[in-house]
């Protein structure tokens, strides 16, 4: 199989080269925009350097926040104020220091109900957002969708070998991973319907699965991504060439 044409790949000279193309990118991407913005996150260190800088006066100045709206494609279930939570890191690294409304601010609950339940609400308010129950490809639900790409070539919460993989009709999933725990996650077709799907991956040890994920190898849960809009690779030198 192979990955969709509507591809593009970028190559930058160094982490931080990435994560600030990547937050101008993201932010020329909002400005050109109309209408209410979703914006789904990821977790990591490549997109929290990301956040740090869309934070930066002179790209958060340019940003339309009132349009903006913020959710997660997975999260660990763990509560909001531990160190690994996905969007405790986006909220210390950007959200608290921007004027983001805070009902456009959607993270997925993790305290009070269980891994199923916390997932279904999520999906419900997912669809609220949508507005409506079924997805259509002529109306992706997300603007922008940031994935990472772990060494085993799982994105989000999508792990080699788990159910989740074959997930079509619901939105969101509980799952549990002997070596990652507890987490929550978006499906396939809710991380596809995004005009904007953009991976970043930084760092020699990703060369050899990121080059598998943007050949669409089918044998890892990164290389399975078929947005409805146009996919993005965005990456450092040591990826594009193993250095």
């Amino acid at each position: 199989m192979t990955v969709t044409q509507a591809t593009e790949m970028r190559t930058f000279e160094s982490a931080e080269a990435l994560a600030q193309n990547a937050a101008e990118w993201l932010c020329g991407v909002a400005q050109s925009s109309d209408g209410d913005f979703g914006v789904c996150l990821s977790g990591g260190s490549t997109p929290r350097r990301l956040y740090e800088l869309l934070a930066t006066p002179a790209l958060a100045s340019r940003f339309p926040w009132t349009r903006a709206y913020w959710f997660w494609g997975d999260e660990r279930f763990v509560p909001h104020n531990d160190p690994e939570s996905n969007y405790g890191v986006a909220r210390d690294a950007l959200l608290s220091h921007v004027s983001a409304p805070n009902d456009h601010v959607h993270p997925i609950v993790t305290e009070g109900l269980s891994p199923d339940q916390a997932a279904a609400a999520y999906e419900a308010a997912l669809k609220e957002f949508y507005g409506a129950d079924v997805l259509s490809p002529n109306r992706p639900l997300f603007d922008v969708t940031f994935l990472g790409i772990g060494g085993d070539g799982h994105t989000a919460s999508l792990f080699p070998g788990e159910q989740a993989l074959k997930e079509t009709r619901r939105w969101v999933v509980a799952v549990s991973s002997a070596k990652y725990g507890e987490r929550i996650t978006l499906t396939y077709p809710v991380l596809d319907s995004s005009r904007n799907v953009a991976f970043l991956a930084a760092g020699q040890e990703k060369r050899q699965v990121v080059a598998r994920a943007q050949s669409g190898d089918a044998t890892i849960p990164a290389g399975l991504v078929r947005p409805v809009g146009r996919l993005y690779w965005f990456t450092d030198r040591a990826v594009a060439r193993g250095e």
